[in-house]
């Protein structure tokens, strides 16, 4: 797994990608704190990790990038860990267009092309 605070390039995720998954990358943003772990078997071990970095778990969000598609279709909104009914998250999708807009904002500063 690895923590992104900077930047990761386009190319690194395809090769992370290829090891893994062959098109995906699962990746668990925090939307607080502009960080994100991606390269993780499962979207719970990145939250994990996030966790204890200091994390929050309200801020943690479970993605998948496929680094090969375009901008407009790389980000996946699908994960287990985005079940949050204390949130009003019912469902593995992000269900609110502001925390999507904010992921979406995030993952273009931390993806360099």
């Amino acid at each position: 797994m690895k923590f992104v605070k900077d930047k990761i390039s386009l190319n690194e995720l395809k090769k992370i990608a290829k090891a893994m998954f062959g098109d995906l990358v699962k990746a668990v943003v925090d939307i607080n704190r502009g960080i994100m772990v991606v390269g993780g078997e499962l979207h719970a071990d990145e939250e994990a990790l996030l966790l204890k970095q200091g994390s929050a778990q309200k801020d943690l969000w479970g993605i998948n990038i496929y680094p090969n598609m375009p901008e407009n279709k790389m980000v996946e909104f699908d994960s287990m860990i985005n079940l949050k009914p204390s949130q009003g998250n019912l469902s593995r999708g992000v269900d609110k267009s502001q925390i999507r807009e904010k992921i979406l904002r995030l993952i273009r500063k931390l993806i360099k092309k």
